[in-house]
């Protein structure tokens, strides 16, 4: 007999001999820097100005001082109209003067006009020539009613502004607005005035031109009764009330679905369209309005006077 093989025995590998796992290396704080632009980039030119405002609070926790960040952050806020949140990183950069134009803006968009020109009379003493200052103080003229100081400030940036641009179809447009309120003022009320009926002109002009008063205002007892006009400004005052959603079915939009069928309850013989769009079975023919009906003609008669049965004969045998 041939002689038997053995067989070694393989033996388990143990715990010991199993290689561990090897931690990743991290990313070094470089590299985070240049993928979070990366994304920045692509989230802006996608229009996501939400996340690419996460993108930069992720670039700021790693490099605070990042000014590129800062700047972009702020543009977007700018962007999104989120002008507290814009003041406080304004006033959370270390140079607080380089976004003083960014900080006028702010406050004029959040009707603090006073604060916004100072902070625009500082610009424009260190740069008469700041055409982002001059667009601001043009606007501030036009909001507070200054339409001739608006109208001279976009004559001066339509001299300087690039032909065939964006800018300069915005300085026309407002140009033509402080000129029409211009006309409005000198002349305009004027040619109202001619337009008037005679007796509401001369009712105006018997009228004693209103007083100014200085002393503070009193408000009146609630006892004083309404007139109508109180009357009529309160019910003009009250809010519209809106349909509740939980009212309104699933699929229908207030005002623009058609009200249901007022006669869906009853039955449909009853109803007034009942019968309407479709013939009605057993429907008379069409006979025409004044026609008569043919009288039978006699049938022929038969020789000898006998009449014919109306049964079947029966059959010959």
């Amino acid at each position: 007999m041939p002689p038997k093989t053995t067989r070694k025995t393989v033996s388990a590998p143990s715990k010991s001999n199993k290689k561990k796992a090897t931690p990743k290396k991290p990313i070094p704080v470089p590299e985070k820097l240049k993928r979070l632009f990366t994304s920045l980039c692509a989230q802006i030119d996608g229009g996501h100005f939400a996340n690419a405002i996460k993108t930069c609070d992720k670039i700021l926790r790693l490099e605070p001082s990042d000014k590129d960040a800062v700047k972009t952050k702020l543009f977007l806020l700018l962007q999104t109209e989120q002008y507290e949140a814009a003041l406080t990183l304004i006033d959370t950069h270390e140079d607080k003067a380089l976004l003083n134009f960014e900080r006028s803006y702010s406050l004029y968009r959040l009707h603090r006009e006073p604060e916004a020109k100072g902070i625009l009379g500082d610009i424009r003493a260190q740069d008469n020539e700041h055409r982002g200052a001059l667009h601001l103080e043009a606007q501030l003229n036009y909001r507070e009613g200054s339409y001739q100081a608006a109208f001279d400030l976009y004559n001066q940036l339509l001299d300087t502004a690039e032909p065939n641009s964006e800018e300069q179809s915005d300085i026309l447009t407002n140009l033509q607005a402080s000129q029409q309120h211009l006309d409005f003022l000198d002349k305009g009320f004027l040619h109202a005035l001619d337009q008037l009926p005679n007796a509401v002109s001369a009712n105006l002009e018997s009228q004693p031109p209103p007083v100014v008063s200085t002393a503070p205002t009193t408000i009146a007892p609630a006892s004083t009764p309404a007139t109508g006009t109180d009357e009529a400004q309160k019910q003009a005052q009250l809010p519209v009330k809106k349909v509740r959603k939980s009212r309104v079915p699933a699929g229908v939009i207030p005002g623009v679905t058609p009200p249901p069928d007022p006669e869906r309850w009853l039955k449909k013989s009853e109803r007034s369209t009942f019968g309407q769009g479709k013939r009605r079975k057993g429907a008379g023919g069409g006979a025409t309005q004044g026609s008569a009906a043919s009288e039978p003609t006699p049938g022929p008669t038969v020789p000898g006077g006998s009449k014919s049965s109306g049964g079947k004969g029966r059959k010959k045998r």
